[in-house]
């Protein structure tokens, strides 16, 4: 797929919303500039690709807002060669981004239909991250502990499995709650069994 001139002028309109709605991380910016998101979307959603919208990607799920993939990274507060667990793949845009932005990623998709098509496009964007087919409930022991864990799709609550994931230091980026609206929701990993808790406002995933 071709990523023309315009498509770069539209990456960086996108960056400027996301600047008038308050991310102000350099990394984040960056990484969206360097993700062509239209690469994720089928060929009839590609003139919208960099407008602040969640497109249908198949099986059921869809490509989160921008703002949103935004928003949960920069709660991540990633630095490079951060090893992060991802649950929900998606599409593979947040994936990407947080390729882009250094990390070491392993991701956890359960839509078998979903997994393959991430792992293609990724693959062909050059980015290497550990990509699995199950259930992301369950994390991914063999490649923890993590400095963070990111949830990219609503959850009903926390699974004990990614708190037992997560380094000392560490910490869980989460929307829960039931319904279409979840509450985004961080984690800090205080010490084994402390964790401290802040809420930043509601999302619909």
């Amino acid at each position: 797929m071709e990523d023309s001139y315009r498509h770069k002028g539209m990456r960086r309109q996108l960056i400027e919303a996301l600047k008038e709605r308050g991310i102000q991380d350099q990394q984040v910016l960056e990484a969206f500039n360097k993700v062509p998101r239209h690469f994720f979307l089928d060929l009839a959603f590609i003139n919208q690709a960099y407008s602040n919208t969640a497109f249908q990607i198949g099986a059921g799920q869809t490509i989160s807002h921008p703002y949103t993939v935004a928003f949960q990274s920069e709660l991540l507060k990633v630095k490079k060669g951060n090893r992060i667990l991802e649950i929900g793949t998606g599409s593979g845009f947040q994936t990407a981004i947080l390729c882009a932005m250094g990390a070491r990623v392993i991701s956890i998709e359960r839509q078998r239909e979903l997994y393959l098509k991430a792992k293609r496009i990724i693959h062909d964007l050059g980015y290497t991250p550990k990509l699995f087919y199950g259930d992301g409930y369950k994390g991914q022991p063999s490649y923890a502990p993590y400095d963070s864990v990111i949830v990219t799709c609503g959850a009903p609550f926390l699974p004990e499995a990614l708190k037992d994931q997560v380094k000392v230091g560490g910490r869980i980026v989460i929307p829960i709650g039931e319904g279409s609206q979840q509450i985004m929701t961080v984690f800090d990993k205080m010490s084994d069994g402390e964790w401290k808790k802040k809420e930043y406002g509601d999302f619909s995933f």
